[in-house]
């Protein structure tokens, strides 16, 4: 039996994109999108309900996020899920979570011309310019396989 894992999002930005870069630079964006939806109860009142989504993009696609977004931005992303595990330094309990690895990102909303500028506050970091060669396997990364990452 195949196996299947996509998922589709719409959602807005719950706070401004900050890129970051591994050692060997390969710049990685780690987002949450809050996405709302309504319903209705039982005793026919519209209740709207929103759930946060933890994301992670990588690469380019990780450089325009924090180059083109803020905190409200509505976004369209296409992704997997992944499991991310590690251990509670406090406490020694094994802790994980579920997010979305970005694959593909619409930008949604907003005026062409606004959505087309860059935006104005950016940290120096985010000057580096990505060489589009994808990065190798990072010692420092521990257990992380790079392999699944799409670009």
């Amino acid at each position: 039996m195949a196996s299947l894992n996509k998922v589709l999002q719409i959602g807005n930005l719950t706070r401004d994109p900050e890129v970051r870069y591994t050692p060997r630079g390969m710049a990685v964006c780690d987002i949450s999108l809050a996405i709302n939806s309504k319903r209705k109860t039982e005793g026919g009142e519209t209740k709207e309900e929103v759930t946060f989504v933890d994301c992670t993009a990588w690469g380019k696609t990780a450089e325009l996020l924090g180059q083109y977004c803020k905190k409200g931005s509505s976004l369209f992303i296409e992704g997997r899920l992944t499991t991310e595990s590690w251990e509670d330094k406090a406490t020694g309990v094994k802790k994980s979570k579920v997010k979305v690895t970005v694959e593909n990102v619409q930008f949604l909303g907003g005026s062409r011309e606004q959505s087309d500028k860059p935006r104005e506050s950016r940290p120096p970091q985010r000057e580096r310019e990505w060489s589009g060669k994808p990065a190798q396997k990072e010692e420092a990364m521990g257990d992380f396989d790079d392999s699944g990452i799409p670009f």
